[in-house]
């Protein structure tokens, strides 16, 4: 193994994310006032909206659509490992759907799955309530329907959304697209997208901005298009994007994903372009970890954990490219492709990755730090027993952000 014999320290600000976060919190959430009517807002996590005194500040995204669009097989098939083929015999959801998903500090979120019969502005909802909160809005749209109706729900949705929380991430998924050729596909986006943005113009909204995804429970894309729309709800990105840039720009990596074991979701990578079946072969050797974990790996003691610190695998493709699996935290993995020439200075790789992972750790800190101080807010809004403006005076704060990890990479040569 050769490497510079002098270490290059890298500096990584990470920001401050508290005021990012409180933005997502209102203290004016009623959720009664949701509740309002004859609708069981519950699900299968036991039902129930989240708890004021959590501390837990979780942006929500809303499933909304039109009937039969596949807003629920797509939850299913995402968080739940359902198989595609079993979602064929899911009944219409017919009451909203509210589910908790914290497989990790950086994935933390709500999904709220909204009935397509449901007409949330008719004045028994507050819809201003609904949109307070979100981070972003996925509105799916069945490719193998006529979206007419779709086009003007969808027109409806955004533009009273936009005046409630003009801060929300509007995401389009041009969904069941799996029966489709691939110039039907990209007719079809194309013809949705005019539409939609010439209703928007019409309105004078042009600054609405629109973000299309193609996507199918039978392959990816689905996977990959939720990546994009949870990563703009990571304060983090720009920081874990920066360390990713360095960790490979010094090691020989080609690409590397930090992964969210239990969704397959990618929560960030590296700044060069994601290639479909890159992202494919990632998912594939989780799921190979995992089972392969789940059968030999286990033991008494840690049963229903196949995936701990020990966890790491390593699968030569045929094409003299190494796929390279390393446990990060409890819930994350780095999976990594490079060369099978880099591959040989895979104590450099793995030394790299040591700083790599402590710098991640402290990513963690800091958002521990926030959860608390969120906590504190949390406790005094809604106890009314202090305004805010005493709240700095009353409890000690300490710094959240500001916080620099350093880690000396050393270079490959």
């Amino acid at each position: 193994m050769t490497s510079s014999s002098e270490g290059v320290s890298k500096y990584i600000e990470v920001e401050d994310d508290e005021t990012l976060a409180i933005g997502y919190y209102d203290d004016d959430d009623d959720f009664d006032t949701f509740t309002d009517g004859n609708l069981d807002c519950s699900c299968e996590d036991g039902g129930g909206f989240s708890d004021p005194l959590s501390g837990e500040v979780k942006p929500r995204i809303l499933l909304m659509g039109l009937r039969r669009s596949g807003k629920s097989s797509i939850q299913k098939v995402v968080f739940h490992k359902m198989s595609p083929n079993e979602t064929l015999f899911l009944e219409s959801t017919n009451k909203i759907c509210r589910e908790d998903v914290s497989n990790s500090s950086f994935v933390s979120f709500q999904i709220w799955d909204f009935p397509g019969q449901i007409d949330f502005f008719d004045p028994t909802f507050d819809y201003e309530m609904i949109f307070r909160g979100t981070g972003a809005l996925i509105f799916v749209i069945d490719s193998q329907d006529d979206y007419v109706e779709a086009l003007s729900r969808l027109h409806l949705t955004v533009t009273r959304a936009y005046k409630v929380n003009p801060e929300i991430n509007f995401e389009v998924f041009i969904h069941k697209v799996d029966g489709l050729s691939d110039d039907a596909k990209i007719e079809k986006q194309r013809d949705i997208h005019k539409r939609a943005n010439d209703d928007l113009a019409d309105a004078g909204l042009e600054k609405i901005h629109l973000s299309l995804y193609l996507t199918s429970i039978y392959d990816h894309s689905i996977f990959e298009a939720f990546s994009k729309v949870v990563q703009k709800l990571i304060p983090q990105l720009p920081t874990l994007e920066n360390l990713l840039n360095i960790f490979i720009s010094n090691s020989g990596i080609e690409k590397a994903f930090l992964f969210d074991v239990v969704s397959k979701i990618y929560i960030a990578t590296d700044s060069s372009p994601v290639d479909m079946q890159t992202y494919e072969l990632c998912c594939d050797m989780i799921d190979v970890v995992i089972d392969i974990s789940c059968i030999y790996g286990l033991t008494e003691e840690k049963a229903g954990q196949p995936y701990d610190k020990e966890s790491m695998a390593i699968i030569h493709l045929n094409n003299t490219t190494v796929m390279y699996l390393k446990e990060v935290t409890k819930f994350l993995a780095l999976v990594c492709f490079l060369r099978e020439e880099s591959f040989e200075r895979k104590g450099l790789i793995d030394y790299n990755f040591h700083c790599f992972k402590n710098a991640i750790q402290e990513v963690f800190d800091v958002r521990v730090k926030v959860q608390k101080n969120r906590k504190l807010l949390s406790q005094r809004r809604w106890s009314k027993q202090a305004p805010m403006e005493s709240l700095a005076a009353s409890t000690e704060r300490r710094p959240i952000g500001g916080i620099t990890c350093q880690s000396t990479i050393f270079k490959s040569t």
